[in-house]
């Protein structure tokens, strides 16, 4: 009888039978007639971004899907686990820019088809590395269904949808504040900001009433963008301001005059417990703004 090895060697057995699972096909949604008369169970796994190998994380979170893949297999259901990645295009985009700050060059100076035909060449490296590493975790996924997310069929998907939501008035076209990345030249989602906290200052500056009888004083941390300011805003249960909702203030440097009003997400224990709104500076001032609040 051979002696069994003391610690379990994964590279001799998990390859071997996950290129026999492969070759039989049990990932394969719809192959299983009986299964096809239960209820089906799919699921799309979260691309992954073409932005470099698979971590820690992507093996989490990938393991537990597989396992609710695997369980619904297991209870006879015509089961399809969709793979792919995602092209994340401008988090690709940055990561091919340090590609080429390595060899002292910019993607202006390559040009732009030579700049694509570089992220293209990403692609194919790092889609095929997340791909692989996929398959060496044991991914049950139904790998005849991969897909990339600017594949024509797909993207052609997207825009139908949109379409269709559009239409059913689900979603809406609007002007927002956009977070702007100087270096990209592009706006950026809220979770490629890295927020950074830094020692400020809080000044205080008094706001005149238009008509005349008294100041009222604004707690900011940006005075700088004074300026832009389109309102002043106290929150609707503070005593000290219930006279000067609906009044009017002159905005110092100017010749304008300005609202006050009344809105709950002003935090009246902080400063003065007045702020100002600038809807072109932040998110928080540019919502009440959009509101008609200033």
């Amino acid at each position: 009888m051979p002696e069994l090895d003391k610690a379990f060697e994964p590279s001799r057995c998990e390859s071997h039978w996950y290129a026999h699972w492969l070759r039989l096909g049990v990932f394969t949604a719809g192959r299983d007639a009986t299964a096809r008369a239960r209820a089906p169970f799919s699921m799309v796994i979260p691309p992954p971004n073409i932005t470099g190998r698979l971590h820690m994380g992507h093996a989490l979170n990938n393991t537990l899907q597989d396992i609710l893949a695997r369980w619904h297999r297991m209870r006879g259901h015509d089961t399809l686990w969709i793979p792919g990645t995602d092209h994340a295009g401008i988090a690709t985009q940055m990561v091919v820019d340090r590609e080429l700050q390595k060899e002292g060059l910019t993607r202006e100076q390559v040009g732009r088809e030579a700049f694509v035909r570089r992220v293209w060449a990403w692609k194919e490296e790092y889609g095929g590395a997340i791909t692989a590493q996929l398959k060496r975790l044991g991914a049950s996924c139904d790998w005849s269904r991969e897909r990339f997310t600017l594949e024509p069929r797909l993207s052609a998907a997207v825009r139908e949808v949109f379409v269709r939501l559009y239409e059913q008035g689900l979603i809406y076209r609007d002007k927002f504040i956009v977070n702007w990345c100087p270096g990209c030249r592009t706006a950026i989602s809220d979770l490629e900001v890295i927020p950074e906290e830094t020692a400020g200052h809080l000044y205080t500056i008094a706001y005149p009433a238009a008509e005349g009888g008294g100041v009222i004083e604004v707690a900011t941390t940006r005075p700088e963008t004074m300026l832009g300011d389109t309102g002043v805003a106290v929150h609707p249960e503070d005593e000290r301001y219930r006279g000067w909702v609906g009044r009017r203030v002159l905005l110092p440097l100017t010749n304008r005059t300005i609202p006050v009003v009344a809105d709950t997400f002003v935090e009246r224990e902080f400063g003065t417990g007045a702020v100002k709104i600038t809807p072109a500076h932040d998110a928080n001032d540019f919502a009440p703004a959009s509101r008609g609040d200033g």
